[in-house]
């Protein structure tokens, strides 16, 4: 028997409780013994609920328990999450969880203390929900040197700019309706920032390389001044406007970036739309490799959850290596970086070619602007050259 302790009896949380009682036998078969669920530790009571019958309100008798084999962390936040999870390592736990700012922020350190204590901390849910990423980045893609990750990986803003897209309405508005239908938090900040897709695409790189990729240090641009007009000139173009967390390797150097771009039809991500996610993974051997699915939801992040708990259920005393190291990850610098830009400005055509030279002028019907896409320049050399001009908005293109 497998005995496992929930922290944080939220949405995850208790998504995780469900499928552990709901598919307790065929969880059993595939972990090799029943795992049962010996406590929930959360601040609140849950008169009605049978798991009120184990909760706990003290982490310490979580930590002192030696019956309970795995933690299972869905609390979220950083602190007080990272002190009881170093706390159940170092009591000779394993440790699995959904939190990507506890993974973004301390996975080296969790890593190696699982690594000394010959115990296991997985995060298999804490980039894209339910969407296996993590363990065949791992394992399944482990033979490649991994030149490419690109992914939509964030459910919010994809829903927004599916929504400006198919139905022309404005951010606000649709931002509005994604509260409402609980696809974007009250204080939707993390997504529409773009800083959750930051802190999962660290973690992914940081996995690719197995060094420390520090969010904080990665370009970071949301969706909050794409307008109802950027839309209108991507349909002219034939493409999409999508914000994306991709890293990429080139020599021996390594770039990353979350920023909206223009995709068109041939691009591999193209048709991911609404609350989906999808991941691109590149590898020199295996070529390109898409994951696709629910990037968040209940029961979605909450499988991938109960999957690492089976995983270390069956790798009791085995410490199962990730290759992450507290070394940081070089990131060549932003204005070395290459792009095409779609540029808007106030002015006129001439405006625009004395500060860019070769440029594709763009027509939606707008008088009062003029639009163009540049030739590939690097961010610096764009940087410099939109200084003369007005800048209304610009986004970069992808492909």
């Amino acid at each position: 028997m497998i005995n496992v302790s929930v922290l944080g009896y939220g949405t995850v949380g208790s998504g995780v409780v469900e499928i552990l009682r709901e598919n307790a036998d065929l969880i059993a078969k595939r972990a090799g013994e029943p795992i049962q669920v010996r406590s929930v530790l959360d601040l609140r009571d849950f008169p009605g609920d049978p798991v009120q019958d184990i909760i706990v309100h003290d982490f310490e008798q979580v930590r002192s328990d030696e019956k309970i084999d795995i933690v299972v962390e869905t609390m979220g936040g950083v602190h007080p999450a990272y002190e009881f999870v170093k706390a159940a390592l170092e009591s000779g736990k394993s440790v699995c969880t959904s939190n990507k700012a506890l993974v973004a922020e301390y996975g080296p350190e969790l890593l190696q203390t699982a690594q000394e204590k010959n115990v296991n901390f997985l995060f298999e849910a804490s980039v894209g929900g339910g969407i296996p990423i993590i363990r065949p980045l791992k394992i399944s893609l482990a033979p490649d040197e991994i030149l490419e990750i690109s992914g939509i990986l964030n459910g919010t803003t994809n829903y927004i700019l599916t929504e400006m897209t198919q139905n022309g309405s404005d951010f606000d508005s649709v931002l509005k309706d994604a509260q409402e239908k609980g696809y974007a938090e009250k204080d939707p900040t993390a997504d529409v920032e773009g800083y959750d897709a930051c802190r999962k695409i660290a973690i992914l790189t940081s996995l690719a390389y197995g060094k420390q990729l520090d969010f904080e240090e990665i370009y970071t641009e949301g969706i909050t001044k794409i307008t109802d007009r950027d839309i209108a000139y991507a349909k002219k173009l034939g493409a999409k406007v999508k914000i994306f967390g991709s890293s990429k390797k080139t020599g021996d150097r390594v770039s990353a970036m979350v920023a909206p771009k223009l995709i068109f039809p041939s691009h591999p991500l193209y048709s991911v739309d609404g609350v989906f996610n999808a991941i691109l993974v590149k590898g020199n051997m295996v070529g390109d490799v898409m994951f696709y699915g629910q990037g968040a939801g209940k029961l979605a992040t909450a499988s991938a959850v109960v999957s690492d708990i089976i995983d270390e259920a069956k790798h009791v005393n085995v410490n199962m290596k990730t290759l992450w190291d507290a070394e940081k990850l070089s990131l060549t610098p932003l204005d070395e970086v290459v792009s095409k830009f779609f540029v808007r400005i106030k002015g006129g055509k001439e405006a625009a070619e004395k500060a860019f030279g070769a440029i594709t002028p763009v027509d939606a019907g707008y008088p009062d602007e003029f639009a163009f896409v540049t030739e590939a320049v690097t961010e610096g050399a764009f940087a410099e050259a939109a200084q003369s001009l007005e800048v209304i908005n610009r986004i970069r293109i992808d492909g």
